[in-house]
């Protein structure tokens, strides 16, 4: 089970009582809020977990707290909780990202499966932006003449055409290219081509 946290937002404290149960029942870590503006007050970039929200409250709309989180691309996993008369703004707010919505009244193993799925989700994001930021951190230890060699080694370019094209020697460009090799933790450029395309497209 995940270590990470529900999240519930909402202002009917009944509700937000027997979610928390639920969901402590079932293992799962849980906060609650009373209002959209509790939560906003909490939050911190990188916090990981799953919000399930109500999509109508007083005081901010769960609608508006989900937009203010996107603005400062917050991205933990949102569930709306609706009644039957918002599912056009739950389908509105899915094409903007939010993950899922799930009527009122809704099916108690149904909301935990989809939530423990959310938590699964945002673990996975949580190692991919490591993963991301390991990546950052060792090209940043890269010198700028290996810099150079990585980008022509990525190219497809021989050493001795490397060599000349940085009017260095081939002993020089072999070195260069070991060290890049070693920083960036990969044994061919084919390994590091991919490392690459992985790290841009998550960028």
């Amino acid at each position: 089970m995940s270590s990470d946290s529900v999240f519930i937002v909402d202002d009917d404290e009944a509700i937000r009582d027997a979610l928390s149960w639920l969901f402590q029942s079932r293992g799962v870590s849980v906060r609650s809020f009373a209002s959209a503006e509790d939560f906003l007050a909490e939050w911190r970039p990188g916090l990981s977990g799953c919000l399930l929200l109500d999509i109508r409250m007083s005081g901010m709309s769960g609608l508006d707290l989900f937009d203010r989180l996107r603005e400062v691309s917050a991205s933990l996993p949102v569930i709306f909780l609706t009644g039957h008369g918002d599912v056009p703004m739950a389908v509105s707010a899915l094409k903007k990202g939010a993950l899922d919505f799930v009527e009122k009244p809704f099916n108690d193993n149904e909301l935990v499966d989809r939530v423990i799925e959310a938590l699964a989700l945002s673990a996975q994001r949580r190692e991919r932006e490591a993963d991301t930021a390991g990546i950052a951190n060792r090209l940043a230890n890269l010198t700028a003449r290996e810099r150079q060699v990585m980008d022509l080694v990525l190219a497809g370019k021989l050493n001795k055409v490397i060599a000349d094209d940085l009017g260095i020697t081939m002993r020089t460009v072999e070195v260069h290219r070991a060290h890049v090799f070693e920083k960036m933790a990969v044994k061919t450029a084919v390994e590091l081509a991919q490392l690459l395309s992985s790290y841009r497209a998550e960028r």
